[in-house]
C-alpha cells in the first residue's frame, strides 16, 4: 500500500502557535500557550485521513537562563522541552536537531522517502520557502498549513521559471531581504530565470557578457555586477543549499504512526493544562484498521 509521508517543521509550528494561540500560564507559573496550540494542531494533522506516516523536526532552541522575561524568544525557548515531549506523547517521530537545522532534517527525509517506491507522496509542512528546493513533480510538495496551499513542481516553475533544485542559485542571484540574503545588484527574477534556464547554475554563467546566449537587457552591467559579486553569490548559494544526508532514520517503518503514548500524554496535557484535548481524542480514537495500515 502506497503511503503519504508528512514531514513537519516543528520550530515553525511552535512559533506559529505562540503568536496565534491564546497565551496561558499554568499553575506553576510557566507559559504553556504555544504547547497547548501545538498539541491541537498536531492532533488535527493526525486526524486527517491521508496521514499515517509523520515526523516533526525542531531546531535546537537553547534553554533560556536567568529570570523570566516577557520576551517572545525567551518564552518560546522555555516551552521547547515540553513541546518535544508533546510530539513524543502523540506518538509522532521526533527529529530534534543539535548540530544541524530542522530544514536539513526535512530535506534529508524528502530525499530518502522519494526514493522509496512504497511512498506515494512526501508532504513538507512548512511556510519556509527554502524547502522549495526539495520539490520534485507531485511526489515531493510543500504544504503551507496557514494558507492551505500546496506547491508542487508545476506551481513552482510557474512562479520562478526554474527547476526546484536551482532555487539556491535563484536566492543567491536575486536575494531575499526577509532572510537577510543580499543578492547581486540589478539582478531580478526574470534575468536569473533566463540565465539559469540556459546555463543551469551560477558557476556555469560566462563572465563575459559577449558570451551570454540569452538576450537580456543591460547584460554588460549585469555581467560586471556578477563578476564583482561572484564569490559572495557562491557563498550564499552554499548557505542556501539544504543538506539532505543527515544520519537520521527516515524509513517508512520509523515514521509509521501507531498509537498515542497515553501515560506521557496525560503528563504533558496536565502540565500544559490542555484538558480540552481529551474530548477531541475520544471522538477520534483510531481503530485497529488504521493502526494496522501504518505497518504496511
Amino acid at each position: 500500500m502506497a503511503v503519504q509521508a508528512h514531514l513537519v517543521d516543528g520550530t515553525f509550528e511552535l512559533f506559529r502557535c505562540f503568536h496565534g494561540a491564546p497565551r496561558h500560564v499554568n499553575a506553576k507559573g510557566e507559559e504553556v500557550g504555544a504547547v497547548r496550540g501545538l498539541l491541537h494542531t498536531l492532533l488535527s494533522l493526525l486526524k486527517s485521513d491521508d496521514v499515517s506516516h509523520v515526523a516533526v523536526a525542531f531546531d535546537a532552541l537553547p534553554a533560556a537562563r536567568g529570570p523570566v522575561k516577557d520576551e517572545p524568544g525567551i518564552l518560546i525557548r522555555r516551552q521547547a522541552p515540553l513541546a518535544l515531549d508533546a510530539v513524543r506523547a502523540l506518538g509522532i517521530r521526533l527529529w530534534p536537531m543539535v548540530r544541524f537545522q530542522a530544514d536539513d532534517a526535512l530535506a534529508t527525509g524528502a530525499r530518502v522517502l522519494r526514493e522509496d517506491a512504497g511512498v506515494e507522496r512526501v508532504v513538507l509542512c512548512t511556510s519556509d520557502t527554502d524547502l522549495f528546493q526539495c520539490i520534485r513533480g507531485e511526489r515531493v510538495v510543500v504544504l503551507n498549513r496557514i494558507s492551505k496551499t500546496v506547491t508542487d513542481e508545476t506551481a513552482f516553475r510557474s512562479r520562478y521559471g526554474i527547476a526546484p533544485q536551482q532555487f539556491p542559485d535563484h536566492l543567491a542571484l536575486v536575494g531575499a531581504p526577509a532572510k537577510g540574503l543580499p543578492g547581486v545588484p540589478r539582478w531580478g527574477s526574470r534575468t536569473a530565470a533566463a540565465m539559469l534556464h540556459c546555463y543551469g547554475a551560477i558557476e556555469r554563467i560566462p563572465e563575459n557578457a559577449a558570451d551570454w546566449e540569452p538576450k537580456v537587457p543591460g547584460k554588460a552591467r549585469l555581467a560586471a555586477e556578477l563578476l564583482a559579486g561572484r564569490d559572495e553569490a557562491l557563498l550564499v548559494k552554499r548557505l542556501a543549499t539544504l543538506r539532505d544526508d543527515l544520519p537520521i532514520d527516515c524509513s517508512v517503518g520509523a515514521l509509521a504512526w501507531r498509537a498515542l503514548d497515553e501515560p506521557r500524554l496525560r503528563r504533558v496535557v496536565a502540565r500544559a493544562e490542555a484538558s480540552d484535548l481529551w474530548p477531541r481524542i475520544e471522538r477520534w480514537r483510531p481503530g485497529p484498521e488504521r493502526r494496522d495500515a501504518t505497518r504496511l
